[in-house]
């Protein structure tokens, strides 16, 4: 593979002098740069000495996180209430490695140890058949080139105008498609002209759509979607017959009935510089600045990954997959060390489009398990993405090479004001009231996925609450459309270009900890008193009740449905600590009702055979710590190319399970997200869309544990205009508590 220029949000490719590895400070501290350097040599001098493999290309090197109950020990936290820690044992450092012979195929997965000062391989063997790792950054940029390069693509782009110096690629995983044989390495590329340096060039899609094989660098096939004609009924009418995919051995331009479009020329750009030869565009001059100080400095304190804020105490990792990984949160309750959540990460999202016209279909990005969110983060910038004191964290994956990339400022670590906290006034003549703003800590990364951006941010509160938040934002993926042509799957947001519908799903994986390993799930309904209005057991007809189900069996509890006729809502409990007062057990609820929605296409559609982890609103499993670590990939841990449901996701676990999810080390995978209906106002950027989930104590504490968060009487507050009529703008030094 030819060089290729290192992606903008990544800072620098790391090399060693001496590959020597460093010493951890935690048991889930990544894979330093150095460590990278000698797993990736390592694995080198053993396929050298002990395979035909001739050359390697490197995909992912990662920690293989130690067993929990060995890290507990280590950190003393105990596994029950009351309980004392179990006594330390030694950890041995591990890292695992997914690697492609260049010359033969096939997917190699290595795991290592380091013992005795050096890194040993304990085992290395060939994947199964279509089984891909995640598509690194190197290939989908060198996937440009191809496409670039390719003399029929410049045929095709010169035939609408386009130079072959103006072609510009987005590589996408190819997403469904069984023309194609199983143990080839491919990507689609959706195909765009940029007729000036740095512009929008989402704003000039080309008709066609390009597969390429990864391995040989050659486009295999270029497809071309048929198009939409308004019917004498006023209806949308396809040129061909069926939605189909075109068989390899037949013309896909002609077999699509249909004439070339050309790109829409008229520019929609985002940058400052480009907008100032915009006629019609002026920035505003209306906006004052907006500060954020903080004179004393942060209220947080790091140990290397190790996070402390107020009462909270966690380690923050990266991983190549997952991005941020928060693990071991702890909560200091009056003196008592409370675990809460073992790790918390995104274990997977999927980007399904409604257009059924193929190769349309195929695009359902697996975002996560495809690419990797981790190595698609951006260099955060201070002052722009974070306000504020901020402190970064960097993050780390290997190139195809097995060098280091380093991405500086990855993580970003600051605390914001979040309005009121708790407030009360005593109305009555004479009454005193008191304020208590709240303070958040916000630990972000925000990952640019082509033409997306996914903004990551987790949040904790001083009254316990645990909130992840998804933004979305970035450029909508368009296609060309045709002067006039109908559009029922999605929006024409600009003339000749067409955004489709799609929806966002995401699947946040929870490993609880709720004061110990061994926890259930309880389901709540909300549900009316089935006594009539007028009887002596309900007479005024307002009576409600919770009922409780308790989960117990993996395969008949272990997949949930949200239900919205009954307020349905889960908590994370402990059975062995119960509240002083309530009598009911330490418990943690999920908030998610604002992010729940139905996957839109069919339960055997393409996407869904292979997205299991969309079928349902909540998964509980049991978790089985392996030689690779627990249970961790809704939708398996080979997500490229896959064809059906994999042995290993989150579907086939529950009905090939067995036993107990009742006080069990168990593991949780919440279903949230948004369904994308494209606007006009989306383009040519969108504003961010907001999904939320929230995790908050019920029956954890014996009463609001923000009690002890003082009232602010912020000396910096002042009235904006000098004070009208009877105060109407404030007075300077009004206390919150009075």
């Amino acid at each position: 593979m030819a060089p290729s220029a290192s992606p903008a949000y990544a800072t620098t490719v790391h090399t060693a002098v001496a590959a020597k590895p460093t010493k951890f400070k935690h048991p889930l501290d990544p894979l330093t740069p150095d460590e990278i350097n000698a797993v990736s040599l390592a694995i080198r001098l053993y396929t050298t000495a002990n395979t035909p493999i001739k050359a390697v290309r490197f995909i992912t090197c990662t920690l293989v996180p130690p067993p929990k109950k060995a890290v507990l020990a280590i950190l003393g936290i105990p596994l029950t209430p009351g309980g004392q820690p179990e006594a330390p044992t030694p950890i041995v450092r591990k890292a695992e490695s997914d690697f492609l012979d260049v010359i033969n195929g096939g997917t190699f997965n290595a795991i290592l140890s380091f013992e005795d000062g050096r890194w040993n391989v304990d085992t290395c063997g060939l994947v199964a058949e279509g089984s891909e790792p995640q598509i690194s950054p190197e290939e989908l940029a060198f996937c440009e080139h191809v496409v670039r390069r390719d003399a029929t693509v410049q045929a095709l782009a010169k035939e609408v105008g386009v130079l072959p110096e103006q072609i510009y690629a987005d590589g996408w995983a190819i997403g469904y498609d069984d023309r194609f044989p199983k143990h080839t390495r491919l990507q689609q590329a959706f195909v765009f002209a940029r007729y000036s340096e740095h512009e929008n060039l989402y704003a000039h899609p080309l008709d066609f759509v390009v597969v390429i094989d990864s391995l040989a660098e050659k486009v295999v096939q270029i497809d071309f979607p048929p198009t939409y004609k308004r019917a004498k009924d006023g209806s949308a009418e396809l040129s061909v017959s069926s939605t189909e995919p075109c068989p390899l051995s037949e013309d896909s331009f002609t077999e699509s009935k249909r004439e070339r479009i050309p790109p829409p020329v008229k520019s929609f750009d985002f940058l400052p510089d480009l907008l100032q030869s915009d006629p019609v565009h002026k920035p505003r001059d209306d906006i004052k600045p907006l500060h954020v100080l903080q004179p004393e400095g942060v209220s947080f304190k790091m140990d290397g990954n190790v996070l402390e804020w107020q009462k909270w105490k966690m380690h923050v990792g990266f991983s190549h997959r997952e991005g941020i990984a928060l693990s071991t949160i702890t909560y200091n309750d009056d003196g008592e060390i409370r675990p809460i959540m073992y790790r918390l990460s995104l274990a997977e999202m999927v980007v399904p489009y409604g257009a059924p016209e193929f190769p349309h279909p195929r695009k359902f990005a697996f975002d996560s398990g495809e690419y990797g969110m981790g190595t698609m983060a951006n260099e955060l910038s201070l002052g722009c993405d974070c306000l504020g004191q901020i402190h970064y964290l960097p993050g780390t994956y290997v190139t195809h090479s097995g060098t280091p990339f380093i991405i500086k400022n990855a993580i970003c670590i600051h605390e914001e004001d979040a309005g009121v906290l708790w407030k009360h006034t005593d109305y009555r003549p004479g009454g005193r009231h008191q304020t208590v703003r709240s303070r958040r800590l916000v630990i972000s990364m925000v990952c640019t996925l082509a033409n997306y951006e996914y903004i990551w941010n987790y949040h904790f509160y001083q009254d316990g609450n645990i909130e992840v938040e998804i933004r979305l934002t970035g450029i909508l993926q368009v296609y060309v459309a045709g002067q006039d042509e109908p559009n029922p799957y999605g929006t024409t947001i600009a003339p000749n270009i067409n955004a489709h519908n799609h929806q966002h799903l995401f699947s946040v994986r929870v490993d609880p900890m709720i004061d110990g390993l061994y926890n259930s799930v309880v389901e709540s309904d909300i549900v009316p008193l089935s006594a009539p209005t007028g009887s002596k057991e309900n007479f005024a007809g307002n009576g409600f009740i919770v009922k409780d189900k308790v989960l117990k069996s993996q395969v008949q509890d272990g997949g949930r449905d949200f239900d919205w006729a009954r307020e349905r809502r889960w908590r994370i409990t402990n059975d062995a600590r119960t509240h002083y007062s309530s009598g009911k057990a330490a418990s943690y609820a999920i908030m998610m009702k604002g992010g729940v929605l139905p996957l839109m296409a069919h339960t055997d559609s393409w996407v869904a055979r292979r997205a299991s982890f969309t079928h349902k609103t909540l998964w509980v499993v049991r978790d089985e710590e392996g030689v690779d670590g627990s249970r961790m990939w809704p939708s398996g841990k080979y997500v490229p190319q896959t064809r059906e449901e994999p042995e290993d996701s989150v579907g086939r676990w529950v009905k090939d399970g067995n036993g107990s999810i009742e006080n069990e080390d168990i593991v949780l995978y919440l279903t949230v997200g948004t369904t994308h209906i494209p606007r006009p106002e989306d383009w040519p950027v969108m504003p961010v869309e907001h999904v939320n989930l929230l995790f908050k104590p019920n029956n954890f504490f014996t009463k609001n544990p923000s009690m002890d968060v003082p009232g602010t009487n912020d000396p910096m507050s002042k009235p904006a205009f000098s004070n009208g009529a009877n105060g109407a703008n404030g007075t300077n030094g009004a206390c919150c508590s009075h």
